[in-house]
């Protein structure tokens, strides 16, 4: 049985994945800094997450655009944690779901669930795809449109990254 969280990571990975393509469609998009520095943080937190749910922590260094000598460096890097994202998911098991974690970069730490936390990472990319899609507006480029509801319409169609 699909869980609320496998169907939002799903539509984080086709969403991402449809802006992206945007943003390659409209290479100005790609050259503006504030795309570019959205674009890092969106995945920095995606992968911090990954982390800071993960039973066996990978190692988690912040990164800088400069870290990356291109932007389909940093693609590659998006497309890896959120296959990792998945990975997790398929792994984790109810219990696991609702053990709590400390999410450290708050001070004091947040107490939460991973289940929260991993809701929380969806969200977050969401609500920066929609700052992504307006400067992409502003910069002459047409968004994708990626809303939820859309997704499920069209039969939750699987990211399509090339």
């Amino acid at each position: 049985m699909t869980s609320y969280l496998d169907e939002l990571y799903a539509h984080q990975e086709w969403a991402d994945a449809e802006h992206w393509r945007a943003f390659e469609a409209h290479p100005a998009a790609l050259d503006d800094k504030a795309i570019r520095e959205r674009l890092l943080h969106i995945h920095q937190v995606q992968h911090g997450f990954l982390w800071v749910t993960s039973p066996q922590r990978p190692d988690l260094a912040f990164k800088k655009l400069e870290d990356f000598h291109s932007m389909a460096d940093l693609k590659a890097y998006a497309q890896q944690g959120l296959d990792d994202l998945g990975e997790l998911l398929k792994k984790t098991d109810q219990g696991r779901m609702e053990e709590t974690i400390e999410v450290p970069w708050f001070k004091p730490p947040a107490k939460i669930s991973v289940r929260q936390a991993l809701t929380q990472a969806a969200m977050h990319s969401h609500y920066h795809r929609g700052q992504n899609a307006t400067r992409l507006r502003e910069l002459g480029g047409v968004p994708p449109m990626t809303d939820f509801i859309v997704w499920l319409k069209d039969g939750q169609p699987a990211a399509q990254w090339g």
